[in-house]
């Protein structure tokens, strides 16, 4: 029992390399085929529960590190605390896969033909429950370590992460059930049948140009936190951007998340001014990140990216706000966090949800600020309106950890399921443009002070994720779920006769 509990936990860690910045896909397959074969092997449901939850720790106490990371170095947390932090972070998150194992466990006896799917189904519907509870954090659901090689992004247009989720804890399980029954070909089958399917599903054109392609500049400013909000370093940053923007010649123009740490109402008007007439001359637009107060007293604020240029202004106010980052919840229990840590502006007012693309530069664009691109249910939203994605983030935070690649992976996954561009703009890294298929178009290295300079082309048209969202592979897990105990079920029942 021992070494299953140190297996599993290993095999959690392992499973991180199939994250970027490793993106070596076919490792979780396997991670998860081990955990899988130990659930099928004569334990009980608490046993199971145990495995689980060892897994998480090792794929959660290694995969989000970064957190420490944002909570010790860059928010001023004593170690201790920041550690006690993580670790309990990290044993909410692996209460999930804990779960998971318990009740497959207690449906073991289903049909083994049924059993994996029962497994994968139980596994996708804790992962959508994960980034649906307390607002969610769907940060390292197992879909995304398949992005974006892996032929099983192909279903990416169709079932999106979680569906993605789904056919590799089914895959895992069917290369389980083949290992414990190596006569069983069929197993192999399948799994063979299904990557073959995710090959020739790559090849189908869910979306289509729109219009002529815009050139885009994406700024990164490269501002260290630790003087991000000083105010001797204020004038500092504003000439790095204002400097980056007079660069470029692009239509479209984006800085990261509040580039310019002032609110917007304390920005000399000269400065917006001198940025909106360079918009104008390049017969474009800029997008520029700050904070925007909307009460005499300051008390209510938003996270914003305001327009400048040749359409007429606009703005997008941040929705999915970072618990405990960006706002702190139960105020009355949990205020205190606010006194420990370092974080200026950590209370931002919520913008509202159906928000609709800006029209900037001939394009319809979908923002999404920083955090929010990990809802990919939240970003279809905005679509097929929308022509172009972007986002934009401070990931300084995540310091040189794994933490800004795995967003960029996150970023990739968005793209493949909307079949839309997606174009990053951060102040440290990973700035990126990304193609409709979640390819790197181009990268700028990270900690550089740089503009990236390209071309982004418009998309038109609705994949099936963009028409349906979760609702089909949450649909499809339930279905499954339901055949799985109903045949426990009837099994129970002819055995007590």
């Amino acid at each position: 029992m021992n070494l299953k509990i140190i297996l599993s936990f290993l095999s959690g860690a392992l499973t991180v390399l199939g994250f970027a910045p490793f993106y070596f896909f076919p490792i979780p397959l396997v991670t998860l085929a081990l955990l899988i074969y130990f659930w099928r092997h004569n334990i009980t449901p608490l046993t199971a529960a145990i495995l689980g939850f060892s897994f998480g720790m090792g794929m959660f106490g290694t995969g989000v590190t970064w957190i420490y990371v944002s909570l010790h170095d860059f928010g001023n947390m004593p170690m201790p605390l920041a550690v006690l932090a993580l670790i309990l972070l990290c044993a909410y998150l692996s209460l999930f896969p804990a779960l998971t194992g318990w009740i497959s466990v207690r449906l073991r006896t289903a049909a083994p033909a049924i059993w994996p799917w029962m497994i994968a189904s139980l596994w996708i519907l804790s992962e959508w429950l994960r980034g649906t509870l307390f607002t969610g954090f769907p940060w390292l659901a197992v879909g995304y370590s398949q992005a974006p090689s892996s032929p099983l992004i192909g279903f990416a247009p169709v079932v999106g992460v979680y569906g993605i989720s789904l056919l590799l804890v089914l895959s895992a399980g069917w290369l389980s059930s083949w290992f414990e029954q190596r006569r069983s070909w069929r197993c192999l089958f399948f799994l063979g049948g299904v990557w073959v399917i995710g090959l020739g599903l790559q090849g189908i054109e869910w979306t289509r140009p729109e219009g002529d392609a815009v050139t885009v500049s994406l700024l990164q400013g490269n501002i260290p936190q630790d003087l991000k909000w000083r105010e001797d370093h204020v004038i500092t940053t504003m000439d790095t951007y204002a400097k980056l923007i007079q660069e470029s010649n692009s239509q479209l123009i984006v800085t990261p998340e509040i580039s310019i740490p002032l609110f917007h109402e304390d920005v000399p008007f000269d400065y917006l001014s001198e940025l909106a007439a360079h918009a104008r001359a390049n017969e474009g637009d800029v997008l520029i990140g700050m904070a925007e107060a909307v009460s005499s007293d300051r008390n209510e604020y938003y996270n914003t990216m305001f327009s400048l240029g040749v359409s007429p202004e606009q703005r997008y106010r941040k929705h999915h706000l970072v618990p405990f980052g960006e706002y702190i919840p139960l105020k009355l229990v949990f205020g205190w966090i606010i006194k420990v840590l370092n974080m200026p502006l950590s209370d931002f007012s919520r913008g509202s949800l159906d928000q609709q693309p800006l029209y900037l530069a001939g394009q319809n664009v979908a923002i999404n600020i920083c955090y929010e691109d990990v809802f990919g249910e939240e970003i279809i939203m905005q679509l097929p309106e929308a022509s172009l994605l972007v986002n934009v983030s401070n990931d300084a935070w995540f310091g040189r950890s794994i933490g800004p690649w795995q967003h960029l992976q996150i970023s990739q996954m968005r793209a493949l399921e909307t079949g839309r561009y997606m174009l990053r703009a951060t102040n440290t890294g990973v700035t990126a443009i990304i193609d409709q298929r979640g390819n790197l178009v181009q990268q700028l290295e990270m900690f550089t002070t740089a503009g990236l300079h390209g071309i982004a082309q418009g998309y038109s048209g609705a994949t099936p994720y963009v028409r349906l969202g979760n609702s089909l592979v949450l649909g499809l897990a339930i279905l499954l779920l339901t055949t799985g105990w109903l045949s426990v079920f009837f099994y129970r029942k002819r055995k007590t006769l």
